[in-house]
């Protein structure tokens, strides 16, 4: 490059000097043209909806002038969110299911949250005919916004409500083939109606956390459901030997110069791969664990999005994996069996529960079907797609077995002689608190799984205790929905 830039300089220095000048000059400016082009693909791709969602921008504020926001509706039909004019011609958002979408579908005062800001502009956006359009404008009427069709079904939605009574913690139950978020709960809540009232309540007191989605934003150590991302990858170093995996445990050991214990010191005695995962034996997968090739674990686990974004409908909080290369030997111990620094989102706990359910293959989570103009034409139809695949696929097998096994004659057990199969794991995570936290994810219907649900309720003991009975009030309601 600077011998062909040296052609057309002339030899004397000052005349030398002056075009070097001129050149980076030129070259500062080609540069500036290019940041500034790659600023404006990063804003149309990445940043455009969020900008044009948000309530703090002018234009969607003139729009509410003109259009009247849109309804939000479960995929059955049901009213979630709806806009209504009262007599003294007040524009009110109303949810007829109060506190049981708090959190998925929002509120649209005090800024806003969940669906309700996600699809802001959408809502205050109508796809009404012309015709009507020009009508409602001379008279004065405001044309009604488009609706968000979402992909929650109301009576899965209801039963997992009702299924977490009141404890905290969150439930997501999702269709691994597409995707599809069935339900979506987070407790404690809150009663979007009521939003005006309660926030300078909510906002006063610095302990509140019932605006925050604990399904997306919760971060938890995941216990001993975080042994399938351990097995997985097991199985896949010893693809031809895993079977051949045998461990006599005593309730504790030690390993890398660190103490494990089974829960409540549980001597599970001899036991095979597979039932040192029905049992949840932290002993035998601490020994295992700690065998595994280091970088291939880290690998893995980064393929499977720990420590990175997932694009979602709404706020997500990446899930935290902090082993490295360069971490100490006394830290594995704990991370293989869901310990330690490792913390996840109940939704992508149940993210890579769906791609073991579906071969390998994680769908990105939907929260929305479609956006149809108030007359129920379509707008945008939102299609399933692929967000990742797991490189392990040989193992998957050896790993649905594990997990049906969990359910036949291990920690899962209280779904088992139901009308449908189900596999799954359970997790006891240790916290701050005195009482650990309560995990179960898994699937129903094991030859072709329907649906995946995700439980955690904080504080409160084992995951056989309170986690796996609220997953089994969900898949119940799932079929008894089928079956009508």
């Amino acid at each position: 490059m600077k011998k062909l830039i040296s052609l057309f300089l002339p030899k004397d220095g000052k005349t030398i000097r002056t075009n070097r000048y001129m050149f980076l000059t030129c070259l500062f400016f080609v540069l500036l043209f290019f940041g500034l082009m790659g600023y404006l693909i990063r804003f149309m791709i990445l940043d455009s909806d969020k900008i044009i969602a948000s309530p703090y921008n002018r234009r969607t504020e003139n729009l509410t002038q003109h259009v009247l926001r849109g309804k939000i509706l479960s995929e059955d039909g049901q009213v979630l969110a709806e806009s209504e004019i009262d007599e003294d011609g007040e524009e009110k958002r109303i949810y007829p299911h109060d506190r049981t979408y708090a959190h998925v579908v929002g509120y649209s005062s005090h800024g806003q949250s969940g669906l309700e800001s996600a699809y802001n502009y959408d809502l205050l956006t109508s796809h009404m005919d012309l015709r009507t359009q020009l009508i409602n404008g001379i008279n004065g009427i405001k044309n009604p916004g488009d609706n968000i069709i979402t992909t929650l079904d109301s009576r899965l939605q209801e039963a997992a409500y009702e299924a977490l009574d009141d404890y905290q913690g969150a439930i997501v139950a999702i269709e691994p083939s597409t995707g599809k978020i069935r339900a979506m709960v987070s407790k404690p809540d809150y009663n979007p109606n009521t939003i005006n009232e309660i926030w300078s309540e909510i906002i006063g007191d610095a302990s509140s956390s019932v605006l925050l989605n604990r399904a997306t934003l919760g971060l938890y150590p995941p216990g001993s459901t975080y042994k399938v991302i351990t097995a997985l990858e097991y199985v896949t170093e010893h693809l031809h030997s895993y079977r051949d995996f045998v461990y006599k445990c005593k309730g504790e050991t030690v390993v890398n110069s660190v103490k494990i214990h089974c829960y409540k010191e549980t001597e599970h005695g001899k036991e095979t791969l597979e039932q040192a995962f029905a049992h949840s034996c932290n002993t035998a997968f601490v020994t295992l664990g700690c065998k595994l090739d280091k970088n291939n674990f880290i690998r893995l686990n980064h393929n499977l999005l720990f420590e990175q974004n997932i694009q979602f409908d709404l706020p997500f909080t990446r899930s935290r994996f902090k082993f490295t290369e360069k971490s100490e030997k006394s830290d594995l111990p704990q991370t293989v069996i869901g310990q330690g620094e490792t913390l996840m989102t109940p939704l992508h706990n149940a993210l890579i529960m769906c791609a073991i359910a579906n071969d390998g293959i994680m769908m990105h989570p939907m929260l929305v079907d479609q956006i149809t103009a108030a007359d129920g034409t379509t707008v945008k139809k939102h299609n399933s797609r692929i967000l990742m695949e797991l490189e392990e696929k040989e193992a998957i097998p050896a790993l649905k077995t594990m997990l049906e096994k969990a359910v036949t004659e291990g920690t899962a057990s209280y779904l088992q002689d139901e009308d449908y199969t189900a596999a799954g794991k359970t997790g006891t995570a240790e916290n701050e608190k005195e009482k650990p936290h309560s995990w179960f994810v898994g699937y129903s219907n094991v030859e072709k799984p329907d649906l995946v649900v995700c439980v955690v309720v904080e504080n409160t003991g084992s995951g056989s205790d309170y986690a796996v009975p609220i997953a089994k009030d969900v898949f119940d309601a799932y079929y008894d929905h089928e079956e009508e």
